[in-house]
């Protein structure tokens, strides 16, 4: 077998499948793969579906895989299967949202658990109230623009624009950055502040489609015609119904109906009703939040609470509504599935004076998306056939792009690729061609269905960022850098050895080596040979003892009859070790031959060797016979070791050498032996 490698060099294939709102809109979940990360990119359900069919397709992934789960916001396709995720599989990453999206979740999904039909024949609920409390705890929250990083997974938020607290994603690992928008909406409305443009440019945009190529009416526009139906019915003495989500558009949709009340005397006596159970929470909640809004809500907010409506009242459940004459009612769920608004819609859709206007989008599947089309009949909860007579309008209030919108950002943006996701199929195929034929095919646009894996190569240069000592010396493209390179998660660090401690949890360590020698001859003798050999030898002491300091670095301790030499390992002072170790050996072998041979030598005046020849011999004593070859003719000496050659002329003493420890060590020893024989009649001479 090879060595083995670390997963995330293994591969540079990145990897996005939808695992819900692929070629649909409903249980969002997007799974991204890349460098052996994991990351689930909302959790929801899809609001046309039941019981284990609304989940995403999340039993063809191991859970447990999974590193870290990012929650957009708090709309029930994007976090309503967050509870079974955390309670009933065994998903053991780390979830985030934003601090308004987990204080409006928990109501939200209570909420849900009561008004909505979760159960299966065979399977039972999909989880419980417990199971919904018992999941907070595990959510974890962050601050937009703030940066987190999980197992080498780094991640920041931006505003959305969508609902309070919606956030898009920015998610960068191996130095790949992918932006998740979730839903959202380039276009301030009453309370909320558009989008944020990223000032990160993405290599990757997964970008929703809920609307593909259509271009939204003018915002005062819908407002005038909303306002308008609603004067318009209750004119004829009708009723109207207004099916909303208990907390995102409904209230906007209050501060426009509260506004237009307050302007038309004629209407203060026509009750508009918010029937939800949550209605207090949720004010509670804006109130909290309000400094996530747009300005004018926080200017306002200064003055009087924009959300304590003076013509708007709440209405916990049906019981307390007495259904006498024109009123106005916004009840949840937002899609006609169960609950209040659906009991409202039965007992109203037979009267031809009532009206429904459905202000947001529709699934596929639900009752609200059905009686857009405006059929003779529908079928109630209990199966019994009603005639719809009352009016249907579809006045759209939801706060996603529209294909301006849409285009604009990707314009800002100049992501490489894009996965467009949350749409339906034709919707979806609209936008990816309008697209292309926008961008002329410069652009990657894919539209992967449900499971639909789409395989991206992403292979660069790995930098590593030059810190601390080495960093202070501002090196130039091109200079040679000499340090340790450090990795933590997909990052790399240049530092020298001193300063491994500051920035990584390593310290540099020694290795002190230590060798014992027979030793028999006088220890001065010693002393004269090493300053024959090393030029410049330091007397110390060291616990009593004489000790030798050689090369700055080399220690000799005499001790009875042997020599211990002592030294911090290295490759240089390895090498200086072994000339001062052979040299104690042929000390040792012969030391009257040496001792004479010395007292020779010192004698002024009767030296007959050359510089030259003294050279090659400490050369020789330094790597051995068989590495150095000696040309006197042609006035060189050649040093070999392990396949490094030094070259030195013996003409200026210049050392030739690749091998920067080799060079070194070389040119100090013939340093260190011109200056110890100076008092000969040695010219003198620059050595480089």
């Amino acid at each position: 077998m090879g060595e083995k490698r670390p997963v995330e060099e293994l591969s540079d294939e990145l990897t996005i499948t939808p695992l819900g709102a692929g070629q649909e809109v409903g249980r969002s979940c997007i799974l991204l793969q890349f460098k052996g990360k994991r990351v689930l990119l909302d959790i929801g359900i899809h609001p046309g579906l039941s019981g284990l069919e609304a989940l995403p397709f999340i039993d063809v992934i191991d859970t447990s895989q999974i590193d870290l789960l990012l929650v957009s916001h708090f709309h029930l396709d994007h976090c309503g299967a967050l509870p079974y995720l955390l309670e009933k599989t065994n998903f053991k990453g780390r979830t985030f949202m934003t601090h308004a999206t987990k204080a409006i979740y928990k109501w939200i999904l209570a909420d849900y658990i009561k008004v909505s039909n979760i159960t299966t024949e065979d399977r039972g609920v999909l989880y419980t109230e417990k199971d919904l409390d018992n999941s907070l705890d595990k959510i974890e929250t962050m601050n937009f623009h703030e940066e987190i990083e999980v197992n080498g997974i780094r991640f920041w938020s931006y505003n959305a624009g969508h609902v309070l607290g919606a956030a898009m994603f920015m998610i960068e690992i191996a130095g790949v950055k992918l932006l998740y928008t979730g839903d959202f909406s380039r276009q301030e409305d009453r309370h909320l502040m558009a989008a944020e443009v990223p000032n990160v440019k993405p290599d990757i945009l997964i970008i929703e489609s809920t609307y593909g190529t259509h271009i939204h009416e003018k915002r005062e526009v819908r407002e005038a015609r909303f306002t308008q139906t609603v004067h318009d019915t209750i004119s004829r003495g009708g009723r109207c119904l207004i099916p909303v989500f208990a907390l995102g558009r409904a209230q906007e949709l209050m501060l426009i109906l509260d506004e237009y009340w307050e302007a038309h005397p004629e209407l203060h006596d026509v009750p508009i009703y918010y029937a939800s159970s949550l209605a207090k929470k949720c004010m509670a909640v804006f109130q909290t939040y309000v400094n996530a809004m747009n300005d004018k809500i926080r200017r306002q907010i200064s003055v009087n609470n924009p959300f304590v409506f003076k013509h708007i009242s709440n209405l916990k459940n049906i019981d307390q509504f007495q259904d006498i004459g024109p009123s106005v009612v916004m009840a949840s769920p937002g899609m006609l599935q169960s609950g209040l608004s659906r009991e409202l819609f039965e007992t109203w859709c037979p009267d031809h004076r009532n009206s429904v206007i459905i202000a947001g989008y529709c699934v596929e599947g639900t009752l609200a998306k059905m009686i857009m089309s405006e059929p003779e009949e529908i079928t109630s909860i209990t199966g019994q056939r009603l005639p719809l007579k009352c009016s249907v309008t579809y006045i759209s209030f939801s706060a996603h792009t529209d294909y301006e919108q849409t285009s604009e950002f990707i314009r800002l943006l100049k992501p490489g690729h894009i996965i467009l996701v949350h749409g339906e199929h034709s919707e979806m195929q609209r936008l990816r061609s309008a697209l292309r034929r926008e961008y002329e095919d410069k652009l990657d646009v894919f539209a992967p269905a449900n499971n639909e894996e789409v395989i991206m190569n992403f292979r660069g240069e790995k930098m590593a960022k030059v810190v601390g000592r080495l960093a202070s010396k501002k090196p130039k493209a091109g200079d040679v850098v000499s340090g340790v390179l450090v990795k933590r998660g997909f990052n790399y660090h240049i530092v020298s050895p001193e300063e491994l401690q500051h920035y990584t949890d390593l310290e540099q360590g020694v290795v002190l080596q230590k060798q014992t020698l027979p030793f028999t001859a006088p220890f001065s003798l010693l002393h004269h040979c090493l300053l024959q050999l090393a030029g410049g030898v330091e007397q110390v002491e060291q616990s009593g003892k004489n000790c030798l300091k050689v090369f700055d670095s080399i220690l000799v301790v005499q001790e009875k009859n042997k020599v211990v030499i002592q030294w911090e390992g290295s490759n240089m002072n390895d090498m200086y070790a072994d000339a001062v170790l052979t040299l104690c050996l042929q000390i040792e072998a012969n030391p009257q031959a040496i001792k004479q041979s010395s007292l020779r030598s010192i004698t002024q005046g009767k030296d007959k060797s050359t510089f030259e020849d003294r050279v090659q011999k400490l050369l020789v004593e330094m790597f051995g016979e068989e590495s150095v070859s000696y040309q006197p003719k042609l006035k060189y000496i050649t040093v070999t070791v392990d396949n490094d050659k030094a070259v030195v002329n013996l003409k200026s003493y210049e050392v030739q050498c690749q091998n920067e420890t080799l060079h070194q060590m070389i040119t100090s020893a013939i340093k260190r032996l011109h200056i110890a024989l100076t008092p000969v009649n040695v010219p003198t001479i620059a050595i480089t």
